[in-house]
């Protein structure tokens, strides 16, 4: 006979959750709690007063983020996150800036706005999991698909050229960026801290599985398939030309701190004395 223990001690975490709004409706195998967790532990180190946090979200299932968090926290209409939070940030300057959504949210419909609050280098910092797919809406063809890579609507491979997210918020104009995966979850943490640190528009990319849909499409069905992919064929390339890191389908993941420089910034509607206003 088994014997089952349960024990009524809290998780370090559950302080900083909603756990009114758990069991959470992430699938099994999915990364986006690694990535949550990640975050909450660098804000927490970070020593940022947290009633001066805001995170804003958009539609998709990293957009559910938004309403775990016990953080003041805003869950935004389809690819609106980014102008969302830069609304936030002219009305209130001293607000520490976070948007945490998907590819498909902050890459498709919400492009026009990732390129823009890059290119005006708004003082936020975003995170952004991909997981190659439109995973909420039935497993489609996303922006960030690779070439070949299957999915709902691409039976028999993608044909479409993926945005690569690190080159594009370069060539926008973002001061910092970084990628990792969730089988590097401290090095995650250590560049989302990083990113928090950092003034002006700072992105970090985290790569996630997403077994339910598109692992499942690409002979990688469970969430433990598609971590072991991840461990053994990324590879770090700190400060290596963002241009050179794509993604193919099951082929090498390069990650690392890509950028990490200065330039002036929007801090809000009341300047920084760094010669930039609003």
């Amino acid at each position: 006979m088994t014997k089952v223990i349960v024990s009524n001690q809290k998780h370090p975490l559950d302080t900083y959750l909603r756990t009114d709004r758990l069991p959470h409706i992430w699938c099994p195998g999915c990364g986006i709690g690694a990535v949550l967790h990640a975050f909450l532990r660098a804000l927490l180190d970070s020593g940022v007063d947290l009633k001066k946090v805001a995170l804003v979200s958009g539609i998709g299932c990293t957009g559910r983020v938004a309403g775990y968090v016990r953080l003041d926290s805003f869950h935004t209409t389809h690819g609106r996150a980014l102008p969302f939070a830069t609304g936030l940030k002219i009305a209130n300057p001293e607000l520490k800036l976070v948007v945490f959504s998907g590819d498909g949210d902050l890459i498709a419909i919400g492009g026009n706005h990732f390129i823009h609050a890059a290119r005006r280098n708004i003082d936020m910092t975003v995170i952004c999991v991909n997981n190659f797919n439109y995973g909420m809406t039935g497993g489609q063809l996303g922006p960030t698909t690779p070439l070949t890579g299957r999915t709902t609507t691409t039976m028999r491979g993608n044909i479409e050229e993926p945005f690569n997210i690190p080159y594009l918020a370069a060539a926008a104009g973002a001061v910092y960026i970084a990628r990792w995966t969730t089988a590097h979850i401290h090095s995650l943490e250590h560049s989302i801290g990083e990113a928090l640190a950092k003034k002006g528009f700072s992105l970090v990319e985290a790569i996630s599985p997403c077994p339910t849909y598109y692992g499942r499409m690409n002979k990688q069905p469970t969430g433990l398939d598609q971590i072991r992919y991840f461990r053994y064929n990324s590879i770090v390339r700190h400060g290596i030309d963002p241009r050179l890191v794509g993604i193919e389908a099951n082929g090498q993941i390069v990650v690392g701190k890509f950028v990490d420089i200065e330039r002036p910034y929007i801090p809000g509607a009341t300047g920084s004395g760094n010669g930039r206003t609003t």
